[in-house]
Formats: C-alpha cells, sequence, structure tokens
C-alpha cells in the first residue's frame, strides 16, 4: 500500500502533503500580483496568451483573497491558507516591489505561507537572497516552469532559455533550501513518449521537491493555435496521456509530491482538446490505469 496519500492514490498527494506538515486542510488560492514576464520582449511561449490567473487585476491582493475564501469557508471552515502568486514572472521586478508585495500577501488573515511562480531567468542573485531571507520566516514554495528538457523544443515553443539555466536555477534555490515545484508539459508538438518521460528522469536528477505536470491545450489567440491551423500537429487523447502520465509516475521519486496532474483550461478559450475539460474523469481513469498495471509511483526508480 502506497503511504503518501490519505485519497487512495498511488502517487504522492499533495493533500497528503500539506496534512502532514500542517496538521490541517491547506488550500492554495491563486492570487493575481500584476506582474510581466521577461519572455515577452521576444513574443512570449507559443502556448500564452499573457499569463495564467490574469483576473482582478484592479483588486488588490487581500481582495481577491476574500472573493476566492468565500465559497471554500463553507466546505472547510477551519482550514488553512497559502497565497499563491500564479500570473506571469513574480519575481520579475525590483527587489523593493517584491518585498512589498509578498509581505503584502503574507499579512492576510489566515494566511501561513505564499507560492511563487517564476521562471529561471528570473531568479537573480539579489532575487534568491530575498527568497532565501523569505523562506526563513515563512512557508515558502518556488515554482519554477520548464516544460521540457529537449532543446528543440524549447526553442520551438519560445520558451526563452535552454536548459542549462534551468537547472542552474533549480540548484541555487536547492542549495538554500527553498521548496522547489517544476512545472512540464506532456504533448508538446512532436515530442515522443520517450522524451516525456527523459523529462521526468531529468528532475529526478535535480531532487526537486514537487511537480506540476500539465497536457498541451492550444487556447485562442496565440501563436499557438496558429501554428496548429497553419500545419495541425497531433494533439494527444485522453488514453494516450493517461499512459504517459503513468508511466512518468513510476519514475518519479516517491518523495516528489505531485501538485497537479492534469491540465485545466477555461472552456471558452478551448481550441483543442475538449476531453480535457473533464477534469475529474480524468483524475480518476488516471488512478484506475495504475491499479490496472498495479504500479505505484517511483516504482522504476
Amino acid at each position: 500500500m502506497f503511504t503518501k496519500t490519505l485519497d487512495n492514490k498511488r502517487y504522492h498527494t499533495l493533500n497528503y502533503y500539506y496534512r502532514t506538515k500542517f496538521k490541517s486542510k491547506v488550500i492554495k488560492v491563486s492570487l493575481n500580483g500584476n506582474f510581466s514576464c521577461p519572455n515577452y520582449k521576444d513574443g512570449g511561449c507559443i502556448f500564452c496568451s499573457g499569463g495564467s490567473g490574469n483576473s482582478y487585476l484592479n483588486l488588490s491582493l487581500e481582495e481577491q483573497f476574500r472573493l476566492v475564501k468565500v465559497p471554500l469557508d463553507k466546505k472547510w471552515p477551519k482550514a488553512k491558507y497559502i497565497a499563491y502568486l500564479q500570473a506571469n514572472t513574480n519575481t520579475y521586478a525590483p527587489v523593493e516591489v517584491l518585498k512589498k508585495k509578498y509581505a503584502e500577501a503574507l499579512a492576510i488573515p489566515g494566511v501561513i505561507g505564499l507560492s511563487i511562480a517564476t521562471r529561471c531567468d528570473a531568479l537573480s542573485d539579489e532575487v534568491l537572497e530575498l527568497l532565501s531571507e523569505l523562506n526563513k520566516k515563512t512557508y515558502l514554495t518556488v515554482e519554477v516552469g520548464l516544460q521540457t528538457i529537449h532543446e528543440e523544443t524549447l526553442k520551438f515553443i519560445r520558451r526563452g532559455h535552454d536548459l542549462k539555466s534551468f537547472d542552474e536555477a533549480i540548484k541555487k534555490l536547492k542549495d538554500r533550501g527553498i521548496f522547489t515545484v517544476v512545472h512540464i508539459i506532456n504533448g508538446l508538438p512532436y515530442e515522443t513518449k520517450e522524451m516525456m518521460i527523459d523529462t521526468v528522469k531529468h528532475l529526478n536528477d535535480l531532487e526537486i521537491d514537487g511537480i506540476k505536470i500539465h497536457m498541451l491545450y492550444i487556447i485562442k489567440n496565440t501563436e499557438l493555435e496558429r501554428i496548429y491551423l497553419n500545419k495541425p500537429f497531433h494533439i494527444l487523447t485522453k488514453e494516450e496521456y493517461i499512459d504517459i502520465v503513468c508511466s512518468e509516475l513510476e519514475y518519479l521519486n516517491q518523495n516528489v509530491v505531485i501538485e497537479r496532474i492534469t491540465g485545466d483550461p477555461i472552456v471558452d478559450e478551448l481550441v483543442e482538446p475538449f476531453w480535457l475539460t473533464k477534469k475529474f474523469g480524468v483524475l480518476n481513469d488516471i488512478d484506475k490505469e495504475m491499479k490496472k498495471r498495479d504500479i505505484y509511483q517511483g516504482d522504476k526508480c
């Protein structure tokens, strides 16, 4: 029986990690800090429409938090909260601006920690020092987008950095004892199942703390949509995605927390694939496939 779950999963769940660490239900609340991204100057990633979580631009962090918290309180009245600065690159600003924004998030009543989404090319030594100091004072997670280890794909999706730069940034975060989560995308154009598994194997070597596994989806008004409409490439079927995720989990160290295991697109913005809109069906099918294969996270490590 797999021990790092409270939900009969066969992988290390975020709920288990939070419950073990904080002895409470913990919820991450996505907030928009109104940051930009260093990659926009070169057009941005081809799948990006200007950053996820771009609502609430005219509201303070606390006002955003209150709006999200109201329905959550009804279901989990004793829950604790982590402020998640999600939209764009949340270390891409002068350090004094970052200090004020992080302090604002942590001052919200009920917030016990901070999660910061960023890129490897927005982690200067000065920013890393700030994060290191913050890590001594509160629960901190830094989430870094990678998407793939393969250089040709990184160039194709116009990621704006290479693998070496990413690896160096992760090492600097880990050297400072910061809980580090990496984002990857399955189904990037022209990547094989073996290439996607190789990405997970590489992350094991970096000793990351958590991972978010996404399925590539195409949204309207992006460069990726224009490429797809002009020259369609293969989009993973649900069955293919589930097969790949299950195989990736086998190669992923058991200590790595699975913070996300599928995508979550906005239906009105979606071009392909529409099977991804049935999120809980995908999650259930991953569970069923792992049980069918009788596999657990880390079996092949």
